[in-house]
């Protein structure tokens, strides 16, 4: 038997449901291994099936979508034609609604989201559109190794021509805050605690405010390319801004804050998953508005 690996083979940027933090945005890189007899080209599998029949599979599957573990308690899902709405409260008394295309979802049978079980899910699935000779396949899920501080959020982008024009779909991202040229650590820090299992939404797409077991929550609403996407949740979890939630317009709006706040003059740079991000620059006489 031969063994053949891609690391980095995909990123799949998406958003879970969790009982505990609410909707929580991430980003996860893919590594693949296959295992199997040598093909007639002396290949367990062409490397370049790899990159386009393998990666547009787990691309299609989980990138830009809403992973819903539909055994966690409480957690119903309704159908009609082709939407699908999601109730999912969460032990704090919040309740998390959400009313999207279908294709915008993943539904797991499972009582939470990990990447063990998805990633064992992945392989079955993967194995079998492979040739016979590929006996096995291995996938695995793991985290950018970060080094400083990060946060998850969810946005959507209505103005977008693709996939995340889907109103929760997330990132696991870096944030990186320069004051006169060097890093400061304590802002960082500060921010990825203010952003933490965030819902970063612009302030148009908001629809209304209201009480669920006695606590504030948040309605928004649109629609786009792909059809009528909504959700509410907690308050307390978004972030609002005056503008679309793009990673430029993140980098930017942070920035005029930040530099209000300090009375200083600042750089941010935000990043959108692993590798990719704006920047963003302003003085503390910026105009966040």
């Amino acid at each position: 038997m031969a063994r053949l690996f891609v690391d980095n083979l995909t990123v799949i940027d998406f958003s879970y449901l969790d009982i505990e933090r609410g909707v929580v945005g991430e980003s996860w890189i893919v590594d693949i291994e296959l295992v199997g007899g040598l093909d007639d080209q002396g290949m367990v599998f062409d490397f370049g099936k790899v990159k386009k029949q393998i990666k547009q599979f787990i691309d299609a599957e989980i990138d830009h979508r809403l992973l819903v573990p539909t055994v966690s308690p409480s957690c119903k899902t309704y159908h009609s034609n082709d939407q699908i709405q999601i109730e999912f409260p969460l032990t704090t008394g919040e309740v998390i609604t959400y009313q999207s295309p279908k294709d915008a979802v993943l539904l797991v049978d499972a009582p939470n989201i990990d990447s063990e079980s998805l990633g064992r899910d992945l392989q079955d699935r993967i194995k079998a559109f492979l040739p016979d000779n590929v006996t096995a396949v291995l996938v695995t899920l793991r985290i950018e190794d970060i080094r400083g501080a990060y946060y998850h959020y969810t946005h959507g982008l209505q103005k977008h021509l693709g996939q995340c024009q889907r109103i929760a779909h997330g990132h696991r991202s870096r944030i990186e805050i320069r004051i006169n040229g060097n890093r400061n650590a304590q802002l960082e820090a500060h921010w990825a605690d203010r952003l933490k299992d965030s819902y970063i939404a612009t302030e148009a797409h908001i629809t209304e405010e209201f009480e669920l077991n006695g606590i504030p929550h948040t309605g928004m609403a649109y629609t786009a390319k792909q059809g009528e996407f909504a959700i509410s949740l907690p308050s307390a979890r978004v972030f609002t801004m005056p503008m679309e939630s793009t990673v430029e317009n993140i980098a930017n709006y942070l920035a005029a804050i930040i530099a209000k706040e300090n009375k200083l003059d600042v750089v941010v740079k935000a990043y959108e998953g692993p590798d990719k991000g704006a920047f963003g620059e302003a003085n503390y006489l910026s105009d966040i508005s």
